[in-house]
Order: C-alpha cells, then sequence, then structure tokens
C-alpha cells in the first residue's frame, strides 16, 4: 500500500523558521534587545515568584523558550531537547522522567480500526487513554470520545456522547472518535506557525513548545480530534505516565493545543495504543498499513468498512467496520 506526497510534506525548511511563521520571532528580537540594555528582563516581565529557583532551571528555560521547531531540529538537537525537559523535570518536580525523542521507524504507516459491531460502549478505552497520555483531570480532557447510537445512523454527531447509565442498551450500537490522522489533513493546513504536521509513519503531532493556541487547527478539524488547554494540566502524583515522547504525553502547557498521537511513546516501540489494549470486547485494531500480513491488512481486505465523511478528502487513516 502506497501513500501519495502531501502538501505538508513538500514544504521547504524556509516555510517554518520562526522568522517565517510565528510571533516568537517577534518576542525573541524583544527579549534580546531588552537583555542588551537592561538587567531588568528576568524581574521586569514576571512575577518574582515565578522564577526558577536556581541558575540551572532559569538557563534551561531560557534556552527551552528559545528552541527551535522540533520539526527542524537534528536528531542530536531532539536528544538534548528530550535531555533538557527531563532534567527540568527533576529540578521543578522531583519527578524522574523518561522522554523520547525516538522518530518513526522504515517502512511503517500507522493504520486504525474499530469494529462498531463489537463495542459495548464500557468506555475503558476512554480511561486507558486519559492514564497512558497524563490528560487533564481537573479539566476532565479525553481524547477519545464514545457516542451511543441509534439503529441506522452511522454520523457520531447525531449520536449522545455524555451517556450515563448502564451498557450496552438493547437496539443501540456504539462509535469512538478521536484524531483520525489523516492524510490530507485540514489541521495541518489551517495551523499558521506550523505547529501541526504529519509524520512519516503517519501520525500526525504537535509541537507544544511551538503552538501559539490560536485554535485554528480545532475550528479546522472535522472529527472533533482536537483539545485546548484552558489550564495548567492537573495530574496526581501518584497516575503520572513516566515514560514519554516529546510529541506525545508529555507535559503540557496551558494555553496549547493537544490530541491524540496513536500514543506515539507506545507505538513506536512497537506496542498497542492504549486504548487498543484496554479494550475488553476486541473492538479496536490496530497495525502497519504497510504489512500486508498485519491485522489491519485484513480488517481492510475482508470485512465491510468505511470512513467518516470520507466525501470531505481527507483521507483518515481511520476506519469503521461491521462484522
Amino acid at each position: 500500500m502506497t501513500t501519495r506526497h502531501n502538501e505538508e510534506d513538500q514544504m521547504n525548511k524556509e516555510d517554518i523558521l520562526p522568522g517565517k511563521s510565528s510571533r516568537r520571532s517577534f518576542l525573541k528580537g524583544l527579549a534580546i534587545t531588552a537583555a542588551a540594555s537592561s538587567a531588568a528582563l528576568v524581574t521586569g516581565g514576571c512575577a518574582l515568584d515565578s522564577l526558577p529557583q536556581s541558575k540551572e532551571e532559569l538557563g534551561l528555560k531560557w534556552q527551552e523558550y528559545f528552541q527551535d521547531n522540533y520539526r527542524l531540529m537534528t536528531q542530536a538537537e531532539k536528544d538534548q531537547t528530550v535531555e533538557r525537559l527531563t532534567r527540568l523535570a527533576k529540578l521543578e518536580d522531583n519527578r524522574d522522567l523518561n522522554i523520547s525523542s525516538q522518530g518513526p521507524r522504515e517502512q511503517v504507516l500507522f493504520g486504525y480500526a474499530f469494529n462498531i459491531s463489537r463495542c459495548e460502549g464500557f468506555m475503558d478505552c476512554v480511561e486507558a487513554c486519559v492514564q497512558e497520555n497524563n490528560l487533564d483531570r481537573q479539566a476532565k480532557t479525553q481524547y477519545i470520545r464514545i457516542f451511543e447510537m441509534e439503529p441506522g445512523k452511522l454520523d457520531p454527531s447525531t449520536g449522545d456522547g455524555s451517556y450515563f447509565h448502564e451498557v450496552p442498551v438493547a437496539d443501540k450500537f456504539y462509535m469512538g472518535v478521536q484524531c483520525f490522522h489523516c492524510e490530507n489533513a485540514p489541521c495541518i493546513k489551517a495551523c499558521p506557525v506550523k505547529a501541526t504536521w504529519r509524520e512519516p509513519d503517519g501520525i500526525v503531532v504537535v509541537d507544544y513548545n511551538w503552538c501559539i493556541g490560536c485554535r485554528y487547527c480545532m475550528a479546522a478539524c472535522p472529527y472533533y480530534g482536537r483539545r485546548f488547554n484552558w489550564g495548567k494540566p492537573v495530574v496526581p502524583e501518584d497516575e503520572i505516565t513516566r515514560r514519554q515522547h516529546y510529541l506525545g504525553n508529555r507535559k503540557r502547557m496551558k494555553g496549547v493545543m493537544e490530541k491524540c498521537t496513536f500514543c506515539i511513546q507506545r507505538t513506536r516501540q512497537g506496542k498497542l495504543p492504549a486504548c487498543v489494549e484496554a479494550c475488553p470486547t476486541g473492538s479496536r485494531v490496530f497495525g502497519n498499513l504497510l504489512d500486508p500480513d498485519s491485522e489491519i491488512r485484513f480488517v481492510l481486505k475482508n470485512k465491510k468498512v468505511f470512513r467518516y465523511k470520507e466525501e470531505l478528502g481527507t483521507d483518515p487513516k481511520f476506519w469503521y467496520f461491521i462484522d
């Protein structure tokens, strides 16, 4: 199975340089000017109680603020970036993390299929996703939504995505919705600062450090796939998943977009996404679309499959199927 090249894959580096695409170049120039003219750079722009507690922490935060777009970094620079984040986690929260910068594997294109004839609406997948991806417990952020559907309806927007009763319900069926990791993703085209893009293995990612929180991607997505952090995410210390990826489940800051990443911290190491592993009915299938012997390829070849809003031409890598 082959894929066509997208517009975003054809971008020149000049298209995503900070001076071309974001307010960071302006802020950087302003900060450098202030630093050159006054020692008030540190104390004049923020409250004293928000300052780092050590010179090392201040230096690391300074480097983080002015880092390049992750997509422009060399692998060595990516490794240095995650080392810095790991050290910051230790200094700020006394937290030991394992943050990865692992890139996509060769000859891998991830795909996902959801069996609507098996799902019974238990939401084990939702809970597993929340835990694995360090989602905000206070705001009850969820990447996955399960809709309880009426017979004959195949549009999740016509279903009930907020049901709170015993499941399954007779004469109902269930559809899961999340980021569909489109090959021709509208969210990527909408981002004015190129903070989101599609990786060679098909995963649509976000560089949280580069995102300016404009929410254009959220408006452009036809699949309810994006979430905005209105506040600083709250995760109990004993529930934090410490195996992380820079583009995945690491600490997000207030005011940025986030989304399902097919559990990039797991799948790039050959594991299943947390939602697939947690599903008690086997409704979720995930695998390599380029492997003719994979389960996902079997489903696409042998089951009755369809894609939501396929007429939009987004080419989502997420299918629904029926036994």
